[in-house]
């Protein structure tokens, strides 16, 4: 059974009805299929696709990335990797099952593949924890990427996470310390890293793992540091506003790709990844090839100063407002004797030295 968002009632009706004359049996009355009205509908139904796809607005594109029938990190590994091999455990707590990980061939080329799983039905995705890792996950991570980093091979990451497990429990064992952790590692890793984002890339549970020298996107996913709800509940007191707050956080991929925080963006079917499976996986194998190739002649200082220079980068040419609007309100005042104070304290070693040079000038002129 197909799943429908709610703004895609008409595309429902049509296809409700392209169903009926494709199996034309079970109405009575008819006994042969109705070529000629399936390929009017079939056109109908593209062209309304098109139309509500080319202008979702940026609460919608949340609601595609969200679709429960959208390909997950599970669906990507089993089809584009060839003997991926499972590994567990981080060697100090336990599984977590939010996040799966190994090494597999990519082309003939072996990689470590990381991916954030949300599972497809509703206990794969109790057991999966809804993608949200815990501070075990990201040990597992730390641990593999060590190792791969060890045997130069490049790591391949899916995100797709509304963010890191904010139990009580994660928060016990270091939630905050294993996020960090991570970051850390990925920035110093000397092998190739891609990240994709395929679905949600959610505040510091994605960031995690998408610190990586080519960070790439699915047409309709988003990456945020916070989810639209959450932000429309802390900046004005209401989770309904979440058209304005997926509009000011800027989370589609178009927003992202303009100020350079992502480096490429993979189309997506009409309609979504979750219309055409195989087309999507055709897309993101051809980037991962496209992407790793890129790396082929760099040696591992190249791979970790691009790295370096891609974050650096951020924000530096294009801000989020063309200027400062911070009203003189919101300045600090200061009166004669701070500013005063503040240039004596700027400048005191020079007044050190001057003291230090008069107390000499007039020692001088005494003994002579």
């Amino acid at each position: 059974m197909k799943n429908y968002l709610n703004f895609e009632s008409e595309i429902k009706n049509l296809e409700v009805e392209l169903d009926k004359l494709k199996d034309p049996y079970n109405q009575e009355g008819l006994s042969e299929v109705d070529t000629q009205n399936i390929s009017k509908l079939q056109s109908e139904i593209d062209s309304k696709l098109k139309d509500i796809y080319s202008n979702l607005n940026p609460w919608q594109t949340t609601l595609v990335a969200r679709h429960e029938d959208r390909p997950k990190a599970k669906h990507f590994i089993d089809n584009l990797f060839d003997d991926f091999i499972s590994l567990s455990g981080d060697r100090f707590y336990g599984e977590d099952q939010s996040v799966i990980c190994g090494f597999a061939k990519f082309e003939n080329k072996s990689v470590l593949v990381i991916g954030q799983e949300k599972g497809e039905d509703l206990e794969t995705r109790i057991e999966r924890n809804f993608g949200m890792m815990r501070p075990e996950g990201y040990r597992k991570t730390i641990r593999l990427m060590k190792l791969a980093n060890k045997f130069k091979i490049p790591v391949i990451s899916f995100i797709d996470t509304p963010g890191a497990y904010p139990g009580v429990g994660a928060e016990e064992r270091g939630q905050a310390e294993a996020i960090a952790r991570s970051i850390e590692c990925c920035m110093e890793l000397t092998v190739p890293t891609i990240s994709i984002i395929i679905g949600e890339g959610g505040s510091g549970g994605a960031i995690a793992l998408a610190s990586s020298n080519k960070v790439l996107m699915l047409e309709n996913a988003i990456y945020s540091v916070i989810s639209p709800e959450g932000c429309a509940t802390i900046l004005w007191r209401d989770p309904k506003k979440t058209l304005e707050a997926s509009k000011a956080m800027k989370l589609s991929s178009k927003d992202l790709f303009e100020l350079k925080i992502i480096d490429e963006i993979i189309l997506e079917p009409l309609g979504g990844a979750h219309r055409d499976k195989d087309l999507i996986l055709d897309n993101v194998r051809n980037s991962i090839n496209k992407n790793l190739n890129f790396f082929s002649n760099m040696d591992k200082e190249e791979i970790l100063l691009q790295r370096k220079n891609k974050f650096l980068s951020i924000g530096r040419n294009q801000g989020f407002t063309p200027k400062s609007k911070i009203s003189d309100n919101l300045l600090m005042k200061m009166n004669f004797i701070d500013k005063l104070f503040n240039k004596i304290f700027y400048y005191k070693k020079y007044l050190i030295y001057l003291l230090l040079f008069t107390i000499l000038v007039f020692v001088f002129f005494i003994i002579s």
